[in-house]
């Protein structure tokens, strides 16, 4: 039997989010009924709502942070049952067939991973997201969240968590390592304590100072900032691995000037103009320049486990359904630290 949920929709391009009901989908054998109780506002989620990455399909559900408790499960779940805990990140399904897949890289599905929101499912339907009260998601696709962390806290790690701890864990981040922080906010708090956690001692960059208390308060050895022309002739030459979590454009040259002999400089942050670079900034060095999407499922859940065990959440703000237009204004404003969650019991109230 198909569930009807109250939600929060974007009904077209740029419009104010409104409250509405959406029908989720009749339980497949595989399947996880999901009780939402928490939902981060990723700044992506601002993107799409407002077409900033190419056309998108309306009227949108957003969210992909999504954190919450199995209400259901299908005749064939035996991983869940009802009451888990669990959270749902940034994908809901994919082939399961092809060498990534395979791999457990299902990010990197070769006909392409579904989307939690502003996506078609292998069915044709059309995914929506988070903002909303319940949602039915493929076993396969859901994460136990421990105990130990608050769903709340645990919602943003769907996204932002698993967005930075991927690139930390391939480039080696951990005791012995320095590691650069480009950008204190959603993603790059997140940075900070997870690469703190592994061992790393870690440095902030940021274009000011303002947030210099914040940064060492979550686990940051230094915090420089980048509009000191003095930053760069001080640091040069410092660092293992440099993550840019910030999406705007940067002297690259500069920042690839920071790293060490082999080091590497990995973005996750995503700039909508092409970044430049002298390919000598590379090869006086040996260096590498890099990108970074999520990771996949067996790796998200290893995320969480880490956070877990080191007592690693998001830093938030809770709000209430009313409150997400003005929080996706804030957000723009980097008015946030240093994520938005929606309590979604507010949802409809």
């Amino acid at each position: 039997m198909s569930t009807i949920t109250n939600a929060i929709a974007v009904p077209s391009p740029g419009a104010p989010l409104e409250q509405t009901t959406i029908t989720r989908r009749d339980l497949r054998p595989d399947d996880v009924l999901i009780d939402i109780a928490y939902a981060g506002i990723c700044h992506s989620d601002i993107h799409q709502a407002r077409e900033d990455w190419g056309t998108a399909i309306f009227p949108m559900v957003p969210g992909h942070e999504i954190a919450g408790t199995v209400a259901a499960v299908g005749s064939a779940v035996t991983k869940y049952q009802v009451g888990d805990r669990v959270g749902v990140g940034c994908m809901v399904d994919s082939c399961g067939e092809c060498e990534y897949c395979q791999a457990g890289t299902e990010q990197f599905c070769v006909k392409g991973n579904v989307q939690t929101y502003n996506g078609v499912g292998f069915d044709g339907e059309n995914t929506y997201g988070g903002y909303s009260q319940q949602v039915v998601v493929s076993d396969a696709f859901v994460c136990g969240i421990p105990e130990g962390i608050g769903l709340d806290v645990a919602a943003p790690l769907l996204c932002a968590g698993i967005t930075t701890y991927s690139p930390l864990r391939q480039w080696g981040a951990g005791p012995g390592k320095k590691v650069a922080v480009v950008g204190l906010g959603g993603l790059g708090h997140m940075a900070v304590k997870l690469a703190a956690a592994m061992g790393a001692e870690v440095t902030v960059l940021s274009q000011s100072l303002k947030k210099q208390e914040d940064g060492l308060r979550l686990g940051a050895k230094d915090y420089y900032a980048t509009s000191d022309e003095s930053t760069f002739e001080t640091l040069a030459g410092r660092f293992d691995l440099i993550l840019n979590t910030v999406s705007a454009e940067l002297p690259i040259d500069s920042y690839l000037g920071l790293l060490r002999v082999g080091g590497a400089m990995v973005n996750v942050g995503a700039p909508g103009t092409p970044l430049s670079y002298s390919a000598f900034s590379l090869i006086g060095g040996n260096k590498s320049l890099a990108g970074s999407m999520i990771g996949g499922i067996a790796e998200t859940q290893e995320m969480l486990d880490f956070c877990a065990e080191h007592g690693i959440g998001a830093e938030i703000e809770t709000i209430s359904a009313d409150q997400v237009n003005a929080a996706y204004e804030r957000v723009t404003g980097s008015d946030v630290r240093y994520r938005f969650v929606i309590d979604t019991a507010t949802i409809g109230a």
